[in-house]
């Protein structure tokens, strides 16, 4: 690119020399027979030309990247679902088998408890305590850690514990 624009910038000049002159040479000769003896005589609208079929293939193949990213990234959306929901299939074999830890060569799975999740029932039930100012947010952090501490929250409660897996590789 940045020798196409030395080019360019290099044949202005030239270009602007070679009008002028045949201006000067021809001062009853119409635009359109200017130019095409200009073109003959200069390589600067070749070099133009150059450049814009460069600058459409580039916009071409940044359509077909944008195309083929989006492409991509559904496929990284089907895998990630699939990742998960093959661990909620495990997570609920090993549950059901009662099944704790599992050892593997290159992995180790085993099932451990998580904290329950905060359910909020009624938004607008909930203490000022709990809400962020600008813009009214409910800090559902605070409110979590209020909860799990046995405060009574009219609006909140905490929900059921579940089990999901844990998996570290070696």
């Amino acid at each position: 690119m940045r020798s196409m624009n030395i080019y360019l910038t290099q044949e202005i000049p030239h270009y602007q020399y070679l009008r002028e002159r045949l201006k000067a040479e021809f001062p009853d000769a119409d635009e359109e027979t200017l130019q095409d003896t200009l073109e003959g005589l200069s390589n600067l609208t070749e070099m133009i030309a150059a450049v814009l079929r460069s600058r459409l293939d580039d916009l071409d193949l940044a359509k077909a990247l944008r195309e083929r990213i989006a492409e991509m990234q559904a496929r990284l959306g089907r895998l990630q679902y699939r990742a998960e929901k093959k661990r909620d299939l495990v997570t609920s074999v090993m549950e059901r088998a009662e099944i704790r830890k599992i050892t593997e060569p290159d992995f180790t799975v085993s099932l451990r408890p998580t904290p329950p999740a905060l359910v909020v029932l009624a938004e607008d039930e909930i203490p000022e305590d709990y809400w962020r100012p600008q813009p009214a947010k409910l800090d559902r952090q605070g409110l979590l850690t209020a909860l799990r501490t046995g405060e009574a929250i009219p609006g909140a409660r905490l929900g059921n514990g579940s089990v999901t897996i844990s998996v570290r590789t070696k």
